[in-house]
């Protein structure tokens, strides 16, 4: 585990990524984990030891939150991020925003995107659309998800609301080899244990399980080899940790817990040479501060059901 940065008061909800042979980070830095105004800070980095500030987005009045790193088909850099303002009646609004860069640097202004109450919370590019879920809050008891996808990352179409209950929200969609879609739910009402959810293109209609477990900022990805790896904030006994599980098309099974606590996870993730990078943002050395983890996981389970021979999994900090 490597510290990346905490100079801010709080820094927190990563997302990480690899784009022209460099790494990026980026996350949010703010007085405090809700209620202040929020900026977001993109890290650059060649080797992921040393970091160095490439970009420091804000809006005026604006708390950005929750940023998201992907490449458009084109090549291009797109950052996705809410944006919470407090209106003069004392409510709440809030729309998510997308910038894009050739560079990582340089950013264009932020677009505004779907409609004030929309929370578009991660997009997955597929060939040439970009999936993802937004979750709106219609009342204290209704909260509401539904599928989006987007040619540009800018102007969206509906494709299904998806019908989970208990207050969902954060939501991870990624595809597996053959085209099906899997998603990783949030939820916050009933039990509060996360949804796994599988579908076949066009993607609209969705089979759900429990994972049987409550979750935070939900990720996972899934390897060359098939397998699928989440991480995500576990709710233990002990306290809010950050693990890394083992996902399947019915299970969750936490393997490693990275050194983490309080505040913690929002962790961004991506496979390269052969191991698993891991941003996050924990609280565990005093304020909320970014971290990086290096993890060597174990085989995917055969095809078969049979499970390859045990290895545990390492976390390094070279």
């Amino acid at each position: 585990m490597l510290p990346v940065w905490g100079e801010a008061p709080h820094s927190a909800f990563t997302d990480l990524l690899r784009f022209q042979r460099r790494w990026f980070c980026a996350f949010r830095e703010a007085q405090t984990h809700a209620g202040s105004r929020g900026k977001i800070r993109v890290l650059v980095s060649g080797g992921g030891s040393e970091w160095k500030t490439a970009a420091l987005l804000s809006e005026r009045g604006v708390d950005l939150r929750d940023p998201k790193l992907s490449i458009t088909p084109d090549g291009r850099l797109m950052l996705l991020a809410g944006g919470t303002e407090s209106h003069r009646d004392g409510t709440i609004g809030r729309q998510p925003r997308v910038w894009f860069s050739e560079e990582g640097a340089a950013w264009t202004a932020p677009h505004r995107i779907l409609s004030p109450g929309d929370w578009l919370w991660r997009v997955t590019w597929k060939g040439a659309f970009a999936y993802g879920v937004s979750y709106t809050i219609a009342s204290a008891q209704r909260w509401d998800v539904t599928l989006y996808a987007s040619g540009d990352g800018i102007e969206y179409r509906k494709l299904c609301p998806l019908v989970v209950p208990g207050k969902p929200n954060e939501a991870t969609l990624r595809f597996t080899e053959d085209g099906r879609g899997v998603l990783l739910v949030r939820r916050e009402g009933g039990d509060a244990a996360g949804w796994l959810g599988q579908s076949r293109p066009p993607y609209v209609s969705w089979k759900w399980r429990s994972i049987g477990r409550r979750i935070g900022g939900p990720n996972f990805l899934v390897l060359p080899d098939g397998g699928m790896w989440a991480v995500c904030r576990d709710y233990a006994e002990a306290g809010n940790r950050v693990v890394v599980a083992r996902l399947g098309p019915a299970s969750y099974r936490p393997l490693l817990e990275l050194p983490s606590g309080g505040d913690c996870s929002y962790a961004g993730m991506a496979w390269h040479g052969g191991r698993l990078w891991v941003s996050y943002y924990s609280s565990h050395e005093g304020r909320a501060r970014i971290y990086l983890a290096k993890v060597d996981l174990p085989a995917a389970e055969a095809p078969t059901g049979r499970r390859s021979a045990p290895r545990n999994a390492l976390l390094h900090g070279d």
